[in-house]
């Protein structure tokens, strides 16, 4: 059901906005490596538990991920700015990961610490655009997509 409400606009009009909720997806792609490996096991039990994942130096994937957010059309018929929405997923996905190896240059997944997956990817980045955006935007979902076959979502919600 659409809601409407009575406001002024920026003239000080009253004009009838539509208010009800919508979701925007915006996806980037980038190449990135990884590898599972915890260096507390020996070599014979990360080859045993995690297979070919294990071998140095890793592998890479065009990972593909998608940002929804949610919130209420704004009087230009928008929940967010685009612009906006893309600045902060070149700062916080982009940026950090193109061309990287998830182990070696990204602290929170260095070796020791947690395994680069999918899962820990995307909740890694929900938490990073979640508190960057503005007053009245949610951040519904962050997929992460190794390939067609393989993706993740975090959702923030336990």
């Amino acid at each position: 059901m659409d809601h409407l409400l009575l406001a002024p606009d920026r003239f000080g009009l009253l004009v009838l906005t539509l208010t009800m909720p919508a979701s925007l997806t915006r996806t980037v792609g980038f190449h990135a490596l990884h590898r599972y490996y915890r260096p507390e096991w020996s070599d014979a039990k990360n080859s045993e538990v995690f297979g070919p994942l294990a071998d140095p130096p890793g592998h890479g994937h065009d990972y593909q991920c998608s940002v929804t957010v949610r919130g209420s059309l704004n009087d230009d018929g928008m929940i967010v700015d685009l612009g906006l929405l893309d600045r902060i997923m070149r700062d916080e996905v982009s940026t950090p990961f193109a061309g990287k190896h998830f182990n070696l240059d990204v602290p929170y997944f260095a070796y020791g610490k947690t395994l680069p997956t999918c899962e820990a990817i995307a909740a890694y980045v929900f938490q990073r655009i979640a508190p960057r955006l503005p007053d009245g935007v949610e951040l519904e979902r962050v997929r992460i997509m190794e390939d067609p076959s393989l993706y993740a979502d975090c959702t923030g919600v336990a």
